[in-house]
């Protein structure tokens, strides 16, 4: 029983930590699905974003329950250099792939164009027009108007220059 009674405070504190956790994944979640419905944003996109958000919760959340417990800051930064290192070597032999994710996030909430627009990518080697079929979180599918399907990393839509086609038939109206 004396256990309880020195550990009061941490064990308040981890309660409220979990409250706030949970708390936070419930209105990120429904802000951002609220931004995706006003935005026209595919589910499984939302749903993409949603999880990197509660990820990121879910690491502070850590960090706050050891701060509160009382790891020894030497234990601490030991353990963060550590872990740093490892994911370092990994994210530098993986870099494009944190990238790509990056680049899907960014795509997700400020590029102009959407599923079943028709884009130009301006590249000088490879110049591509063609139509959004889906967008991923490493990379987006297109396809030109002879059929073939083109998968194109996230990453380049940021590096290149992209124009947005619009459609010769588009529906106007027309007043005399």
């Amino acid at each position: 029983m004396s256990f309880f009674s020195n550990l009061t405070i941490e064990v308040i504190a981890t309660g409220i930590v979990l409250a706030a956790i949970i708390f936070l994944r419930i209105i990120s979640a429904k802000l951002i699905r609220r931004y995706a419905k006003l935005s026209s944003i595919m589910e499984h996109r939302t749903n993409l974003v949603i999880k990197y958000i509660h990820l990121l919760i879910n690491m502070l959340a850590i960090i706050s329950l050891i701060v509160i417990w009382g790891v020894q800051k030497k234990d601490i930064l030991f353990t963060l250099s550590s872990v740093t290192t490892v994911v370092g070597v990994a994210m530098f032999a993986q870099w494009s792939i944190l990238s790509n994710i990056t680049s899907g996030i960014i795509l997700f909430f400020f590029f102009p164009f959407r599923i079943g627009d028709i884009i130009q990518v301006h590249d000088k080697d490879f110049p591509i027009q063609a139509e959004i079929e889906d967008i991923k979180a490493f990379h987006i599918y297109l396809k030109t108007d002879k059929g073939e399907r083109i998968t194109y990393p996230n990453n380049l839509l940021l590096q290149k220059g992209i124009s947005i086609i619009t459609s010769e038939f588009e529906d106007k109206e027309f007043t005399d």
